[in-house]
């Protein structure tokens, strides 16, 4: 994976493990292929984006893994990549079709982290942080134990060690209640043993939230009305995990934090500076995000998804270490950790239309002058489920 900027800690090369299938908002499938030098996974590339307007009643997702790419490349960014809301194409795969069609593949990955001489944790344990997981829970199961974080009965096992997740539990992978079920039971037995395990709320928990509380109320998308329901079931929302949802799922949801402080690592889920426009401080940020949702109102809730789903804000040459930087001097940290964008889309490998070779995932993605994580592996269309062990940063 690329080396920091100068100055930031190394992370050395990982050691190549587990590979299953990946899915990003950004519409239409297709492979990446390799970046030489750097980390690379497989991804679809984004064909034309469905536009709010057109968003159907009553999508069916799932269904039989599509067997080509989309052609083409959205408008939206410089780049041909979309850099606002994108709901995902119906054609993509949605239940875990493609890591069985290949065989299972290899496990995923984890990354060996060199610590900077000198740094220290107070005593804490180790600190972990995963990627997307999108329902695919026995791929997380086989991670966390490769990770010694859980047994064979998927009780946790890593004493004191610290572990987060970056969102986007449900919709597109088969499980997504089974998800939220395993990490609300990790939460309280690592609590109990001396660590924790928390997560944070990803945009498709808003998906699935204002699918829940809103259904088929219209809002405004901005380009005409859609409504919570279309949207989700257009973004691989199963019913599976609608029919499970229960209450306690719910309110467990709404209360997530959005941004934590660990390690000098600020952690978010989306590569987007919308947190700035909720506060100044962390708890302002997390305290105005739960009282909206706390507000049960449908345009409110659908303005906090929009603005979750957007993404890239890091990326560009010039302009993305700045938005890192800007997050950075008003939340603290020496570096942010994000899921949300898969990584293919960040190196713009997305390129593709064979869709025959899946390059592997290596890593995460250190980019915007070493100041910024990238941790979507593309756990929904042949990419990884990454986890990865953080360095502390002075």
């Amino acid at each position: 994976m690329p080396a920091p900027a100068s100055g930031g800690p190394a992370l050395s090369a990982p050691v190549p493990d587990a590979s299953v299938p990946n899915d990003p908002a950004p519409a239409g499938p297709a492979s990446a292929s390799p970046v030489p030098g750097g980390p690379a996974l497989s991804e679809p590339a984004p064909s034309e984006p469905v536009p709010e307007t057109s968003v159907p009643n009553d999508p069916t997702p799932a269904g039989p893994v599509p067997s080509g790419p989309g052609p083409g490349a959205p408008a939206g960014t410089g780049d041909g990549l979309p850099g606002d809301y994108t709901p995902t194409a119906r054609d993509l795969p949605v239940v875990g079709a493609v890591a069985a069609a290949r065989g299972g593949g290899p496990e995923p990955t984890m990354v060996d982290v060199q610590l900077p001489a000198g740094a220290g944790n107070d005593g804490e344990g180790p600190l972990y942080v995963v990627g997307d997981v999108h329902g695919y829970l026995e791929e997380l199961r086989t991670a966390l134990r490769r990770f010694g974080i859980i047994d064979a009965d998927n009780h946790w096992i890593a004493g004191n060690a610290r572990l987060w997740f970056l969102g986007d539990f449900t919709d597109r992978g088969p499980d997504g209640i089974g998800v939220i079920d395993l990490v609300r039971q990790l939460s309280a037995e690592a609590a109990a043993a001396g660590g924790y395990c928390k997560a944070l709320m990803g945009n498709h928990e808003l998906l699935l939230l204002g699918a829940k509380r809103f259904g088929d109320t219209p809002v405004n998308s901005g380009a005409g009305t859609a409504s919570f329901q279309a949207a989700w079931l257009l973004n691989g929302g199963q019913r599976t995990d609608m029919e499970r949802l229960a209450d306690h799922h719910v309110q467990w949801m709404s209360r997530l934090d959005a941004i934590a402080l660990a390690d000098n690592h600020l952690l978010v889920h989306s590569d987007a500076t919308c947190y700035l426009d909720y506060g100044s401080t962390i708890e302002d940020v997390n305290d105005a995000i739960t009282e909206a949702l706390q507000r049960n109102d449908a345009e409110e809730t659908w303005e906090l998804f929009r603005k979750f789903t957007k993404r890239f804000a890091f990326r560009e040459e010039t302009a993305g270490p700045a938005a890192v930087r800007e997050l950075l001097d008003t939340f603290g940290g020496k570096r942010i950790v994000h899921g949300h964008s898969p990584i293919p889309y960040l190196l713009g490998e997305v390129d593709s239309e064979d869709g025959e070779s899946a390059p592997d995932v290596t890593g995460p993605h250190v980019y915007a002058d070493g100041l910024a994580v990238a941790m979507d592996g593309g756990v929904t269309m042949a990419g990884k489920l990454l986890i990865a062990q953080l360095p502390l940063v002075q």
